[in-house]
Formats: structure tokens, sequence, C-alpha cells
């Protein structure tokens, strides 16, 4: 007997009817709750360690009290999964062919954390059409309410669906090493966001480092370019520090920040999450508009 999907009176409609219907529903529902953080966390390029970053500062999170819902999307190479060792039957080719909601398809992770898997080698996921966006962002906007982080782990380069989910989120965390490449295909992330979509602010997390000021000397050449070049602020967020040991976690699928709870990485995590905690979001949803996104596509869908 087949599944029946709850959602499929919403999803099939088309973007602008979809958009204006579940705008409606989404006000309606919204009153009297709070605002998650919406972070983006991206990269220039691959090999930064950004996956092992969303994962440690989802951990990190869930441990000073937050609901956490992470976000892989790397849509055609999601890895999340494999990298925390566990198993989904669904992911979020399911949600975009509209099969299952996300509701359907989020899994438990360590410390409670929820995820909400990528596919891997489905090429056709790698640039979804703007009906596919807006079914994404109707779903995400029902499972918003539930948390106080959302983390969205953002494949790496200038793709249109890299482009697509930093734009959308409240905050971008730009991660980078002390790598001359990864240094200047940050830069040029950052110059493709500014020029092309008019992003301004833009946090840095700096993984990798030897110590605390090999890491700032990195924002620091980041941040003498880019006010000489970029009409940006980059705000630095902090730090992780080199760890061997994150290669033994990655090899047995467990996070850092549970496996060596006081080794030196797990630590930056720790104060990683307390610093951004400790301040507000960049941009601010509004009142009736909790994760604010669809606002971003109205004017282009009108």
């Amino acid at each position: 007997m087949k599944e029946k999907n709850p959602s499929n009176n919403v999803i099939n409609l088309p973007g602008k009817a979809l958009l204006e219907r579940d705008t409606a529903v989404q006000k309606k529902s919204r009153k009297g709750k709070g605002k998650a953080r919406v972070i983006a966390i991206t990269s220039g390029k691959g090999g930064v360690g950004k996956t092992n970053i969303v994962a440690n500062l989802g951990f990190a999170f869930s441990r000073l009290g937050k609901k956490v819902l992470i976000l892989d999307a790397d849509l055609g190479l999601g890895n999340l999964d494999v990298l925390l060792g566990l198993a989904p039957k669904y992911n979020l080719s399911h949600v975009i062919s509209g099969e299952k909601a996300v509701r359907d398809i989020t899994i438990e992770g360590p410390g409670n954390i929820n995820i909400l898997p990528a596919s891997s080698g489905i090429q056709e996921l790698t640039r979804l059409n703007r009906e596919q966006k807006i079914r994404i962002l109707s779903e995400l906007d029902r499972m918003v309410d539930l948390v106080d982080v959302l983390l969205i782990d953002t494949a790496a380069g200038i793709s249109s669906n890299v482009m697509y989910f930093n734009v959308t989120a409240q905050e971008i965390m730009v991660v980078v090493t002390p790598e001359p490449t990864s240094i200047t295909d940050a830069y040029a992330l950052m110059k493709v966001l500014s020029v092309k979509y008019s992003e301004r602010n833009f946090k840095l997390l700096v993984n990798m480092a030897a110590d605390a000021q090999e890491a700032y000397d990195v924002f620091r050449q980041l941040s003498l370019v880019s006010d000489r070049f970029l009409d940006i602020e980059m705000d630095y967020v902090g730090h992780v520090i080199f760890d061997k040991k994150m290669t033994t976690c990655v090899r047995h699928q467990k996070v850092m920040s549970e496996m060596y709870p006081h080794s030196e990485a797990s630590i930056c995590f720790g104060a990683l999450a307390r610093k951004i905690g400790s301040t507000s979001g960049t941009r601010v949803p509004m009142e009736d508009t909790h994760f604010f996104w669809k606002q971003l596509f109205r004017n282009e869908l009108e």
C-alpha cells in the first residue's frame, strides 16, 4: 500500500501559490514562538574540515542545552551521515521529489542533534530549479520553529546551490585554513557573495591552526585585503586547533567533541558555541517571518 504524503497538497502547488499559502499558515502558527539562529557554514575550497566543524559545533550547541538541526546542503555529494556513522533510509532527494516531508527524513545524531541528510551521487541535485528551491524552503519552514539553531553545511565553492543556501541564511560563517589556496578561495567566495548577491556581513572561522596567533594572522591577512577591495564586514569568531585525533574520529565515525571531550579542538568547539550563543544574529527575522527565507524570493516570483 502506497504511503500517503501529508504535504502533497502543498508540495504540488506552483511556486508562487505554494509561497503565498505557506506564508499565511506559518504566520498563524508562529505567534509567540522564538526565533532560531540560521547559520550557513561554507568554504571556498574543499578539504578545510567544514563538515567536521558543523558536526562538532552542533554537538557543542546541544551540550549548551540548544535544540539543534543540521541540514546537509551538499545535495549531490552529501557525507555528513557517513561522517557520523548513520544510515538514513531517506534523504533530501525524497523531499525534493515530493515523496517525503522534511520531518520524515530527519534522523537523530550524537548529542541528540537532528540531521537532514543529503543524497550522494545524484548530479541533477547540484542544479536545483526555482520550484525545487521553493519546495525545500517550504518544508524547512515547518521545522525551524522546533529548534534553537539551524546549521547549514553547504558544499564548497561558488556553485549556484552554494550561493543559494548562503544568501538565504541569517549568518554566513566562512571556514578557512592557513593554507594559501584556502585563503585565496575564501576571499573569492566572499567576493562573489558581496558583488553578485549584495552580502555584506561574514563571520570567519580558522580551522586546523597551529595556535591562536597563526589563526588570527589568517584573519588579519584576509581582513586587510577585503577592507581594500570589498565593501564587507568580517567578524573573527575564533579558531580550531589542528588535532591529529580528528583523523581517528573520522575513521571511527565519531564526533571529536564526544570522543575526546578534553582535547584542544573540542575545547575550541565549546568556546565557539558559547561565543556565537552570546551574540545576536547578523540579520534578525521579522516578527511574523521566523525563518524569513521566503521574503528573499517574493520579488523574484512576482
